[in-house]
């Protein structure tokens, strides 16, 4: 069961600065995964070292000044912006006597409080279950804690398993249970695209935007809040464009700097959405410090998922908090607000010119011998107008590319 203490966790941030990734920023978005998993941050701790401590991560005078500081301050947890072993953390927790997490850990646990379809929950699950395998040799009493606070939390889940055996057993049914499900998502793909159902997957940074956008366009009701993953599961709804074109609007889980390739894993079928998509946008918050490199990530993890062939349209959201265009901001980007709606028809207009050429727009004469064609553009199209005179049915529709060859020997007119 999930914890529901409303007691506030006192936590400290420590960061190991080896020059491989911008430090400042990693810890600044640790202190926003902390704070959305709801606890207070009191500090942050860096050290600029070449290598790793193989005992402790941080070197020994430096764990001192930490132990020091936990007492005084009364720290529940150390939140390490690095991944630690098994031993490192039991090494910290008995110099400081405070419980130890790592970066993964935390966003593990944010994921367990934000996952609500089964799916999510076993995804969340497989995930804990493979980062904790190996981290099993010398964790010692901390086989036996039970579930309770930041970086203990799981669908189902009270206590970390103590048998390498048995978690093998779980890890071997979620994913096969985890099969199952994406078989039944792979056969909802494959009926979209049997369908002619276009699809745009939205994609982008936590907290950028990308549920309000969606919200906004679709009235869908997802959860949009001011924390990071404040939505996990994807939310797929229509969306009907300015040439009459109805589309499949999906969106997706939240990117991450430097995210853990536990979750990359476990997440592969809700992120395929996108892999599998006819149109991604691509939505950042042109608002932050740090939107070009968000930009940057974000492409990056879209490489690293096979979406490299897929159309991307770069939608920056939030412009009603700045003054002046970015001077990251390319030709083919988007301004909009999906606060205030700014920028939607531009938008809109931009998706039907970003996606292939699916449909048309035609007029057709249509005999009364031949009705059931009409049904048959319904079922795959859409009819804006009819009119009846004596040769037959006037026609103003939206024919699918799937009936353009037979439509035309009804053609009056085509316009695109």
């Amino acid at each position: 069961m999930y914890d529901n203490t409303t007691e506030i966790t006192k936590a400290l941030l420590i960061g190991v600065d080896t020059g491989i990734f911008d430090i400042e920023q990693s810890l600044l978005e640790l202190e926003e995964l902390a704070k959305t998993a709801e606890a207070e941050v009191v500090g942050i701790f860096t050290q600029r070292r070449e290598s790793y401590d193989s005992a402790t991560c941080i070197g020994a005078g430096r764990l001192e000044e930490i132990a020091e500081f936990c007492k005084e301050n009364q720290v529940d947890l150390i939140i390490f912006d690095d991944e630690l072993t098994a031993t490192q953390i039991r090494n910290i927790e008995n110099a400081t006597n405070v419980r130890v997490i790592d970066r993964t850990t935390l966003i593990l646990d944010i994921f367990a409080q934000r996952a609500r379809s089964k799916e999510g929950q076993l995804q969340v699950e497989l995930a804990q279950q493979r980062y904790r395998l190996p981290r099993l040799a010398g964790m010692g009493v901390a086989l036996s804690r039970l579930g309770a606070g930041i970086g203990t939390r799981g669908p189902g889940e009270t206590k970390l398993e103590s048998d390498k055996r048995h978690i093998r057993r779980r890890i071997a049914f979620l994913e096969k249970e985890l099969e199952q499900l994406e078989k039944r998502r792979a056969m909802m793909r494959s009926r979209r695209k049997k369908d002619n159902v276009t699809t745009v997957a939205i994609v982008g940074y936590t907290n950028v935007g990308k549920s309000t956008l969606l919200n906004a366009l679709t009235n869908a009701g997802v959860l949009a809040e001011n924390k990071l993953f404040a939505t996990l599961d994807p939310t797929a709804r229509a969306l009907e464009l300015p040439d009459g074109k109805t589309v499949l609007l999906v969106d997706t889980v939240g990117l991450i700097r430097r995210l853990p390739h536990h979750l990359i894993e476990a997440f592969q079928s809700t992120l395929e959405e996108a892999a599998n998509a006819d149109l991604i946008l691509h939505v950042c918050d042109v608002s932050s410090d740090e939107a070009a490199e968000q930009i940057q990530v974000t492409q990056q993890l879209l490489d690293e998922l096979g979406c490299s062939n897929i159309p991307v349209l770069t939608v920056l959201n939030k412009c009603d908090k700045i003054a002046h265009q970015p001077y990251f901001a390319e030709k083919d980007c988007v301004m909009i607000s999906a606060k205030t709606g700014f920028g939607f028809d531009h938008l809109l207009n931009r998706i039907a010119q970003s996606l292939e050429e699916t449909s048309h727009r035609m007029k057709l004469l249509i005999p009364y011998s031949d009705t059931s064609f009409i049904t048959k553009i319904r079922a795959t199209g859409k009819v804006f107008s009819e009119e009846y005179n004596e040769q037959g049915t006037l026609v103003d529709a939206l024919v699918d590319r799937s009936l353009y060859e037979a439509a035309k020997s009804y053609l009056l007119e085509e316009t695109e």
